[in-house]
């Protein structure tokens, strides 16, 4: 699809016109329409793939070549990697991706209500709109962490004995904090590619870019940068509470087998001594004892509560 906006008014004489071309997954007629009418070149899904710097910033006949990956999120489904690609020329800025965007609807929303419309103004006002969306997101995931924070940190509850619904409820909580931490590198990497293309830009247009949308294209850097340390500190907490969790996880596994072991040690005694006692050889002199199964019974119990005395005053229990 090629969707042409022009410099001025509503209408469209012809794609020459246009200030901002763009062309969401596009044909090949759709490509060749848009070369022939401004002599660029459209880059290929395959190209806007390429992760390498000399790839993704260069330039060909005085028009800016940029690619980055964007951030598809859905509230509770994946988040989506998809690449995107800037063209950025004195008379034309031409965007190529291949799923639609919130950050592009809102700037088709603002164009629409304009008179005037320039190509470096769209160029700007995107980046600025990505990396607000992109704020939106790691503000996002900051809340989700904050949830997962007060699950895992959350006061003791004395009457709470269900263990194996603790340790579902933790494991809920490491799947989260994982998924975040998948997030969290995504999000990095959108941003960093977004601020090496406003860098790129406004070193490389220096010349015929407007003084005001240098400035703004500094700002966007600069709110770049700011996300980048707020992102590196969620990573951080990520790690913490991940730890956290798998420190919970490792005393309850520990209590379960503390409480088993104390178990076994406690029944090996009266084992014994029923072991001794259930032997039947004639020459056992309780066998005629007139109080020789109370005797043994209560041999049992000694040798039951001697082990928990101990472990009560080791403070094992």
């Amino acid at each position: 699809m090629l969707i042409a906006y022009p410099s001025r008014g509503t209408g469209i004489a012809s794609l020459k016109d246009a200030a901002w071309v763009d062309l969401i997954d596009p044909s090949a007629t759709e490509r060749t329409a848009f070369e022939q009418a401004f002599g660029l070149s459209v880059p290929s899904k395959d190209a806007l793939i390429e992760i390498e710097a000399t790839s993704r910033l260069r330039t060909d006949h005085d028009a800016l070549y940029m690619t980055t990956p964007l951030i598809l999120a859905s509230e509770n489904g994946p988040w989506i990697v998809t690449p995107t690609g800037f063209v950025l020329a004195k008379n034309v800025v031409a965007t190529v991706r291949f799923e639609n965007s919130p950050a592009f609807e809102a700037v088709i929303a603002e164009v629409n209500k304009g008179d005037k419309l320039e190509p470096t103004v769209v160029f700007v006002r995107l980046l600025e709109v990505l990396v607000d969306r992109t704020a939106d997101l790691l503000e996002a995931s900051a809340r989700d962490l904050d949830d997962a924070s007060h699950l895992i940190f959350q006061a003791e509850d004395p009457a709470q004995t269900k263990l194996s619904h603790e340790t579902v409820k933790l494991r809920r909580l490491m799947i989260r904090t994982g998924r975040t931490s998948e997030r969290m590198a995504r999000v990095q990497y959108t941003l960093v590619c977004l601020d090496r293309m406003a860098k790129f830009a406004s070193e490389r247009g220096r010349e015929w870019i407007a003084a005001e949308l240098s400035k703004r294209l500094q700002a966007v850097s600069s709110d770049v940068a700011s996300l980048l340390q707020f992102a590196e500190g969620l990573v951080s907490r990520v790690q913490l509470l991940q730890d956290a969790a798998g420190g919970i996880i490792n005393i309850d596994q520990n209590e379960v087998m503390k409480v088993l072991t104390i178990a076994s040690v406690v029944g090996v005694p009266p084992v014994l001594v029923a072991g001794i006692y259930g032997m039947n050889f004639k020459g056992m002199p309780e066998y005629d004892w007139a109080w020789g199964y109370p005797y043994a019974l209560a041999m049992i119990v000694i040798t039951a509560l001697l082990p928990l005395i101990w472990f009560k005053w080791k403070d094992w229990i």
